[in-house]
């Protein structure tokens, strides 16, 4: 499991972007809180910040033609089997708000982050052409 930085979204193929889809999709149902070192600092802040980070990665879907199913859309949605979240909506005002003060969704995605995604990309046979961040 890994959330992809952000800065990447835009330019993962086609492969690792739905993976990536399908790994918020795992975290916010009955992933949510089962410990795995790559993603653990994703349990540090709120699930609201989590549906945050899927709704890039759906909208970055949804412009290159794909259809991630509506529910998914619903901050409170956790799955088909995994019971609905009460989302606190004051945090996702507050994220929305935030958006154009915040670097990224999570601190953890710095330019050291994005080095550690470029090589497991590469490590994959993807290359990416990416500026560093400062």
């Amino acid at each position: 499991m890994r959330l992809w930085h952000e800065e990447l979204l835009s330019i993962l193929p086609r492969q690792q972007l739905l993976g990536q889809h399908r790994e918020c999709c795992a975290l916010r149902g009955y992933g949510w809180g089962k410990s795995h070192s790559v993603v653990n600092y994703v349990f540090r802040y709120s699930r609201e910040r989590l549906w945050f980070y899927h709704m890039q990665v759906m909208h970055e879907m949804q412009r290159r033609g794909y259809n991630p199913e509506s529910c998914w859309f619903d901050p409170g949605y956790r799955g088909k089997s995994a019971p609905q979240f009460e989302p606190n909506y004051r945090e996702i005002q507050r994220l929305k708000e935030d958006q154009s003060r915040m670097s990224f969704v999570y601190p953890e995605h710095d330019n050291e982050y994005l080095m550690e995604c470029l090589a497991n990309l590469r490590s994959k046979g993807v290359n990416l052409p990416v500026r560093s961040t400062p």
